[in-house]
């Protein structure tokens, strides 16, 4: 039994050397792994250095930006508008009309409540009646009155009848002339009413004066229209309306760049409300006049050709130029700040991009310049981050971060 128990108390070496085995094997494995992980990093670039570098983006540019001499801010203004009232008080009782509406020259767009009015023209035209009847009857008078007369006067000739006779006839006769006279001048002036009132009954009918859009309604059904808004309970005018083909751009020029500009001067205009949109416009007018407020002086831009999408009020910058555009010269251009260009050994050109903390060596192809930017034609898009004066040592794949 005692043997026994004892030869249970050996050791197994053959257990610790098999675990001192697999320690051995987990170990290399680790630095394996390690020393891949390293290598991995090291082939990324993790460890390499990183360049601070500036930064600009590739952009789009118009050619004539390049040609401007100055440019100023301003608005869209219309220059033929009018706020279409009446010439007589009245109460609105129809309006054809809304924002955005096109009208014509003379149609109508509102209507003014013509009761009272009909009513006083129905009460001219019966004046003008009875003046016609009592022009008859003064007539008639007139015919009896000359018989009389011319027949006193020849009894008077031949002594038949008292000169008193004679002379009763012939007064007689010169008021019924007058009465005639008279009755003539009621119908006239009975005439005039009747036009009146039809001239009155007229201006219920709110014409539009020019051909033109409706750009506001200042009045509703059953509003008051006058003439002269000074209550608070009435309009001075329906509608506020404007000619489109008047729109013109007007800029507040400094005071000292006013030589600049000269009548009839190519411009460039740009809408806040259209961005990336050019229109071709020309100096109209230089309002001889300037603003002691703002030391500016105001100078109209004519658009030279019509665009539905501008409006009035739209705020607007304008570029004068010192030459006309050509056509081939309306296309905006991709252009590139020319201190980024590298020029490489085989003669063509390269810049490096900034895309996710690297930068990337990417050949391009240059057409001139542009002012002080140079005009690419490929290899770039607009909204690419290129590095400018690239430092020395600055490969393909290097780390990079904007200075910015």
């Amino acid at each position: 039994m005692t043997g026994q128990d004892l030869s249970r108390l050996k050791i197994d070496k053959s257990a610790i050397q098999m675990r001192q085995a697999k320690r051995g094997r987990g170990l290399l494995a680790g630095l394996a792994a390690f020393l891949l992980l390293m290598l991995v990093l090291y082939i990324s670039g993790v460890f390499s250095k990183t360049y601070t570098v500036r930064v600009s983006s590739v952009t789009i540019m118009y050619p004539s930006q390049a040609l401007s001499v100055l440019s100023a801010s301003g608005y869209v203004v219309a220059q033929k508008k009018s706020a279409v009232s009446s010439k007589i008080t009245g109460k609105l009782v129809s309006l054809m009309v809304e924002e955005g509406s096109k009208v014509r020259k003379g149609q109508v767009i509102a209507r003014l409540d013509d009761s009272d009015l009909i009513a006083a023209k129905d009460q001219a035209e019966a004046n003008l009646k009875t003046a016609r009847f009592n022009l008859d009857d003064a007539q008639a008078g007139l015919y009896d009155a000359r018989l009389t007369f011319k027949r006193n006067s020849e009894l008077l000739k031949k002594n038949l009848i008292a000169r008193a006779d004679y002379d009763t006839a012939f007064a007689n006769y010169r008021k019924a002339l007058a009465g005639v006279d008279a009755a003539k001048s009621i119908i006239s002036a009975d005439e005039a009413a009747v036009r009146y009132a039809a001239v009155q009954i007229g201006y219920t009918y709110i014409r539009a004066p020019f051909d033109a859009v409706v750009l506001t309604k200042n009045a509703d059904i059953g509003d008051i229209i006058t003439p002269i808004g000074a209550a608070s309970n009435v309009q001075a005018s329906v509608v506020s309306i404007a000619d489109m083909n008047s729109l013109q751009v007007e800029a507040d020029v400094s005071e000292s760049g006013i030589e600049k500009i000269w009548k009839g001067q190519p411009c460039d205009i740009e809408l806040d409300a259209l961005p990336g949109v050019h229109f071709r416009g020309q100096v109209h007018m230089i309002v001889p006049t300037a603003d002691k407020t703002k030391a500016t002086v105001t100078v109209k831009v004519k658009f030279l050709r019509r665009d539905i999408r501008v409006l009035p009020e739209m705020s607007a910058r304008v570029a004068f130029l010192s030459r006309a555009v050509s056509r081939a010269e309306e296309k905006p251009r991709v252009v590139i700040d020319p201190a980024s260009v590298l020029l490489k050994k085989d003669g063509s050109s390269a810049v490096f991009l900034m895309r996710e903390g690297r930068a990337i060596d990417t050949r391009v192809v240059t057409d001139g310049k542009m002012g002080d930017m140079l005009i690419v034609t490929s290899g770039v898009s607009p909204g690419d981050m290129i590095v400018v004066n690239p430092p020395a040592g600055l490969k393909n794949g290097s780390r990079i971060k904007s200075a910015s």
